[in-house]
């Protein structure tokens, strides 16, 4: 029996049948259009068969069978100094089952304009077969499947790919469509500005016969008249299609300066609504696209190259960007806008570099297109630096090295966040190695609190990290799979895989020692570059560098039972807790806090656990004694009466890091009651709100509880200006139920609901309404 997803909550299907055929390289030819906040032109696909069950005679290598722990290899040119794309991760919200969707035979889904749309009522996924069978077979014909979603699909075609002159060349069989395809692909990694060439060519060949094509909510299919196989399917098609103004891989808006843009935003279903396009983790492939808007407008792209614009008529720029390294088709990123370039003012003329194309051969790791939020920029550059870091830890785990199955996020996640801390401390040259210690123990600290939180308000489901256990990495026989929890709008904001993940690889850095670790990591990534791998790849590596003194309790089936196949905190990380809470930077905050003045810092400690610790640098220590109560100091604050006598002396109060002044303000957050006089000083000591999101974020949470109505402008200017992290305000706000706050609530999100992306929008409008 068909199961009816409901799309606001269910799993999300990954349909495209990557068992029978894979997309090897797209080319797209768009127009981007602001005024009907359409992207259409066409998508031309090169595809191969069978490269599951066959290895090439050049340097590519397949995707090994689904039940074979063996690390998946896709094809990448050499040498593998090759760039990487962008940072939207392999693992961000894919998941794995074995249900594949079943066909609906000769419907027609066709639209007023006679194209066919994807059409909601039309799910049909099934744990089923295909009613129109994918595979080889006798009788019946071969169906491509295609991700695909909010598309209006207008035409499909093979492409004449005999007609390119010069294409003779590359075949001894020059008629012979298929075979001009396959040797095209095969070109060696050093004539890959010649192979983008032909590509291009062969993409704007003529058609030589339209192909019959149906649609349904997740996929397009289609099949060619007399095509039985993979093999004998056309390997070079043209797709003509639009996008729709809802579809949800872009998002249509305004900048800081009401100028229009559009940009892909990381949504759960990745890119299928902006291209037809194979989703699953094996599908990897190279691309190149030109994209034509007004010549006003900037376009950029997760290409390798720094895209200049070729001026066309009619006031219009036509921009071109490419890939060689191949990548899931969800790394593709485009952002249309009115961007500035902004060059370091530390580089002298002749320091910049010129841009240019790079080869190959050239290129660098850094990922080539980062999206950061705009609540990343102001305040401190900490909050920024870090998660530019993040991003480009994600430049080898997530890109570089992928998940073969996406419910291993932390593969991705785990590893960034791990990494982030070493990279900033890196980037923080006039840090001593004790102050970036500090720094780090205090920023384990912290996520430590946010993973209590994590654990104690999501459903445990959704804290698992390796949720189909031994099935993990499996597919159906076609390569279909589901992405587990992929439709829920409240995932996007989880960080289980993020802490968890992170926490895992502390516990075992700190067990092998950090040196041993980290060489060992770089080992790790020269062996598996360029490959998807399951959690056992990595672990097993692991042990195998681990002596055997460094072993006990130690194996890949106590890991995945302890960390990444249960919910909650894990058994090893609660016995690190203490440690956590004995941080220098930590206790500059939140030490010597007795019962009868404050809240414990860390209420699941014992009072013993919350006091002075001995450090190994006097200076250090010093300094912690003169700010270790600072809670201490603001909680008598709040309890002097508002009138006192003049010879009180003042509280001194010294400057705290970002991070610690996040602590504070959690620690304030567990008091009953904080008086409007000591929010206002609060607010001026530390000028909270000029301070970075993550403070002021914890600065709200305290004006809404206390409903300190002075301050509600910095509410109402965080949640329209820093709106995905606004989401837990705006629940907060309604729990009060003060009519003011709840008023404001619905009055900005009114305000700045356009703005948001659409699972922010979906979240918050179940809160207010």
């Amino acid at each position: 029996m068909d199961k009816k997803l409901d799309p606001s909550r269910d799993d999300l299907p990954l349909v495209a049948n990557t068992s029978h055929i894979l997309v090897k390289h797209y080319v797209l030819d768009l127009d981007v259009d602001f005024e009907s906040q359409v992207i259409e032109g066409t998508i031309v696909l090169f595809l191969e068969s069978g490269n599951r069950f066959k290895k090439r005679s050049s340097s590519t290598e397949v995707a090994c069978p689904s039940e074979s722990n063996e690390a998946c290899k896709f094809r990448m040119p050499e040498p593998c100094q090759i760039p990487v794309t962008n940072t939207k991760t392999f693992s961000s919200k894919i998941g794995y089952n074995d249900f594949v969707i079943c066909g609906k035979g000769e419907k027609d889904t066709s639209g007023k304009d006679g194209n066919h749309d994807n059409q909601e009522q039309a799910s049909g996924i099934s744990s089923s077969k295909y009613c129109c069978d994918t595979g080889n077979h006798g009788s019946e014909e071969f169906l491509l499947v295609l991700d695909c979603c909010d598309l209006s699909v207008l035409k499909v075609e093979e492409v004449d790919v005999a007609a390119v002159p010069g294409i003779e060349k590359f075949t001894r069989s020059p008629k012979l469509r298929n075979q001009i395809v396959h040797e095209l692909m095969a070109l060696p990694a050093d004539r890959w500005r010649e192979q983008l060439d032909y590509y291009a060519r062969c993409s704007q060949a003529p058609g030589c016969g339209e192909l019959l094509f149906d649609t349904d909510t997740w996929s397009l299919q289609i099949r060619k008249t007399g095509a039985q196989t993979a093999t004998d399917f056309p390997h070079a098609i043209r797709i003509q299609y639009r996008t729709k103004p809802q579809g949800r891989s872009v998002t249509w808006t305004s900048d800081q300066s009401g100028r229009p843009c559009v940009y892909t935003v990381g949504s759960p279903i990745n890119n299928r609504a902006l291209f037809p396009c194979q989703e699953p983790p094996v599908a990897m492939s190279t691309w190149q696209a030109t994209v034509r808007a007004a010549a006003s407008f900037v376009v950029l792209m997760s290409g390798e190259n720094s895209a200049k614009p070729t001026q066309l008529q009619e006031d219009y720029s036509s921009w071109h960007y490419y890939v060689t390294m191949p990548m899931p088709a969800s790394t593709f990123t485009i952002a249309v806008g009115s961007w500035t370039e902004m060059k370091p003012e530390i580089c002298s003329s002749n320091d910049v570099a010129t841009e240019r194309s790079f080869s190959p051969s050239e290129a660098d790791f850094s990922p080539h297109i980062v999206f950061l939020s705009q609540s990343t920029l102001t305040g401190m550059s900490q909050l920024c630096g870090t998660r530019l870091c993040h991003e480009i830890a994600h430049a080898w785990f997530g890109l570089a090295i992928g998940a073969r199955d996406w419910t291993e996020e932390w593969l991705s996640e785990g590893f960034a966040t791990h990494l982030e801390d070493v990279f900033w401390a890196k980037a923080q040259q006039q840090l001593a190695p004790h102050e970036a210690r500090e720094q780090q123990e205090l920023r384990a600290c912290l996520r430590w609190r946010r993973l209590q939180d994590e654990v104690q308000n999501s459903p445990e489901e959704m804290q698992v990290l390796r949720p189909n256990k031994e099935k993990t990495g499996h597919v159906s026989d076609s390569g279909s799979s589901v992405i587990r929890h992929g439709l829920n709008p409240e995932k996007v904001f989880m960080q289980v895989h993020y802490l968890k993940g992170y926490f895992l690889l502390r516990f075992l850095a700190k067990r092998l020692g950090e040196d041993t670790y980290f060489s060992f990591l770089r080992k790790f990534v020269h062996t598996f570059h360029g490959q998807l791998i399951l959690s056992q790849d990595f672990l097993q590596m692991l042990l195998e560098n681990i002596p055997e003194e460094k072993r006990p309790e130690l194996s890949v089936g106590n890991i995945f039972r302890d960390w990444l196949e249960s919910s909650g905190i894990p058994q090893p990380l609660q016995r690190e807790r203490q440690a956590l809470a004995e941080c220098g930077l930590a206790q500059q905050v939140s030490a010597e806090v007795s019962a009868g003045d404050a809240v414990h810092a860390f209420p699941f400690l014992p009072p013993r656990a919350v006091g002075p610790a001995l450090h190994p640098w006097r200076g250090a220590r010093d300094r912690r004694r003169r700010r270790a109560t600072t809670v201490a100091k603001w909680v008598r604050v709040n309890r002097r009466p508002r009138k006192r006598k003049r010879k009180d002396r003042e509280e001194v109060f010294e400057k705290l890091l970002p991070d610690q002044l996040v602590l504070l303000l959690e620690h304030l957050l567990e008091q009953k009651t904080v008086t409007p006089r000591t929010l206002q000083s609060l607010e001026r000591i530390y000028r909270l709100s000029e301070q970075d999101a993550e403070v002021r974020h914890r600065w709200c949470e305290l004006i809404v509880k206390h409903k300190y109505t002075k301050a509600y402008r910095d509410v109402e200017r965080f949640l329209q200006e820093d709106q995905a992290m606004g989401i837990y305000l705006y629940g907060e706000l309604m729990l009060s139920e003060d009519p003011r706050q709840q008023h404001l609530a619905r009055r900005c999100f009114e305000l700045s609901r356009e703005q948001m992306d659409k699972s922010s929008a979906e979240v918050v409008a179940e809160m207010l309404f």
